[in-house]
């Protein structure tokens, strides 16, 4: 049986930014357009009419803005999946303690937006408990807030993470960036044939590893090719002999 589509509200005050939105959608057949708005107080009547499970926002619009929106919401029904969309990057925080999904810039990149949509349809499989017996997609890149810009990494450059609260340092070309998202979450959607976890708090990028070095008492330590010592606990060192293929 096919997941259900996924129900989508546009909305910005520019025609233009609806329409490249709309034309970035075009490659995923799966989302429904239910309708488009104008500003916030439009939306906000046409999500409690017609109850979209995506909203695309804009943050700054005639009124209020996308912030306020959300904040105004009604919160005795579930809120739909919110992805912004908007040309000012110093928002991104906001955004992501706002639960947002993800955070575009305009103008709108394809690659980038369809980055956005795994995350969309990762979070809505867990909403659904749909079950997809195609091959699941894994993030290629992830977007980190630096300052008043926002940094794309390929997921493939990352060497470690290390988990900190409800944010994580990822660890790529000898430079470590805050990211806000819990370990949990960015680990399920990482490729586990690249990236392992070696403790509760440690994640690394197999391609990295150099050395293993046994500690006392069943602990081991984690050597990476740029010489980072890293602990492997008891916990996980069945799972890193299986995908290191040590005997």
């Amino acid at each position: 049986m096919n997941a259900p589509s996924i129900r989508a509200l546009l909305v910005d005050d520019e025609i233009l930014a609806r329409l490249a939105i709309r034309q970035a959608l075009a490659a995923h057949a799966d989302i429904t357009i239910v309708g488009e708005c104008g500003n916030a107080a439009e939306a906000k009547q046409a999500i409690d009419a017609l109850t979209p499970d995506l909203v695309f926002l804009d943050i700054k619009m005639p009124g209020m803005d996308g912030f306020r929106l959300l904040h105004g919401m009604r919160r005795d029904t579930a809120l739909p999946m919110v992805v912004f969309a908007t040309a000012y990057g110093q928002h991104a925080l906001q955004a992501f303690d706002a639960n947002a999904i993800d955070y575009l810039l305009k103008p709108i990149d394809q690659a980038r937006f369809d980055q956005a949509m795994v995350r969309v349809r990762q979070h809505w499989a867990g909403l659904t408990n749909a079950v997809s017996v195609a091959k699941p997609s894994y993030l290629q890149r992830l977007s980190v807030v630096c300052g008043e810009h926002v940094r794309v990494i390929a997921t493939a450059d990352i060497d470690w993470i290390r988990a900190d609260g409800n944010y994580v340092h990822i660890h790529a070309h000898g430079k470590a960036y805050l990211h806000r998202e819990a370990l949990t979450g960015l680990l399920a959607s990482l490729d586990p044939a690249r990236f392992l976890r070696i403790h509760r708090g440690i994640v690394v990028n197999v391609d990295r590893i150099a050395e293993v070095h046994p500690l006392f008492q069943g602990s081991a330590e984690v050597v990476l090719h740029d010489g980072t010592r890293l602990n492997l606990s008891r916990r996980f060192r069945a799972s890193a002999r299986h995908a290191l293929g040590m005997s």
